[in-house]
């Protein structure tokens, strides 16, 4: 593994009885935004329980390589693993409202998740918390904080996970379709946020999702999966030179020409694509 690359994956994943990923192989740089696209059934969220070693806790078998920084994670026990969870990579689930835990305040889940891998006390959380609540436009009062999931709207619980997601500083985030759930014009903010973050923090991101149009906003390369396979791998700014057939489909349904797209990606101004998002 060079300097620059921080995760290799070449694996193979299937439930009893059914193939679901078959020779699935992509690379991310340090610091690198790499959007996994794919339509509904092409195996995406297998790929993603099985990049953090949890399809073995839904009935599937994994097998080959997932390299983190040098480390494969295939072949690590459970106590290794949920070292790295959370610390070392992290999850940005999608549905926000089913991922928080309803019955505690949204304090005590960062509460929890800081003593899953910290023991520098009260104090250097509540430090971190207050740092992460202002870097995700959310409020750090104790009123706000006291509440629960099921008391804020679904944006903001979007920005809980982001800053759930940062507060160990890990070198990778895997966000699962987190925009998903959201209005288009929520979609579009969380978008910039990750965006921002990434280029605050350096920190990379494997972006999944089947909204191809959050997909050319936020990555620098996009890699297709289909019928459990990476098909093609390109700069998004080089997408128009697609050539499989699954790529150049996807492509097909957006909802303005993709020149008009990456025009609006790559100008100073973001706004307009805002209102593309939302159309």
């Amino acid at each position: 593994m060079s300097d620059e690359t921080l995760l290799r994956v070449n694996l193979e994943a299937a439930y009893p009885g059914k193939s679901i990923l078959r020779d699935v192989r992509f690379e991310l740089q340090r610091g690198e935004i790499l959007g996994l696209a794919g339509t509904s059934g092409a195996g995406k969220s297998t790929l993603v329980l099985s990049l953090l070693g949890l399809l073995p806790w839904r009935g599937g078998r994994v097998s080959g390589e997932v390299e983190l920084d040098g480390e494969n994670l295939l072949a690590l026990n459970e106590r290794r693993l949920r070292e790295l969870r959370g610390c070392k990579v992290a999850l940005i689930p999608q549905s926000p409202m089913t991922a928080l835990n309803s019955a505690i305040s949204l304090q005590s889940h960062f509460v929890e998740a800081w003593k899953a891998h910290e023991d520098s006390g009260r104090a250097a959380l509540d430090r971190r918390m207050q740092d992460l609540l202002a870097e995700v436009q959310l409020p750090s009062d104790r009123g706000f904080l006291r509440r629960r999931p099921s008391q804020i709207s679904v944006g903001q619980a979007q920005r809980v996970l982001i800053a759930l997601a940062l507060l160990h500083r890990p070198q990778l985030i895997v966000a699962d379709e987190p925009t998903s759930a959201l209005d288009p014009v929520t979609q579009a903010q969380i978008v910039d946020l990750l965006r921002r973050l990434n280029r605050r923090h350096g920190t990379a991101l494997l972006y999944v999702s089947h909204d191809l149009v959050s997909v050319l906003r936020l990555c620098d390369r996009v890699a297709i999966l289909d019928s459990g396979a990476i098909v093609e791998c390109l700069p998004v700014d080089a997408l128009h030179k697609a050539s499989h057939e699954s790529t150049r489909a996807l492509l097909e349904t957006l909802p303005v020409p993709l020149d008009v797209l990456l025009s609006f990606r790559n100008s100073a101004a973001p706004e307009p694509l805002h209102l593309v998002i939302a159309e």
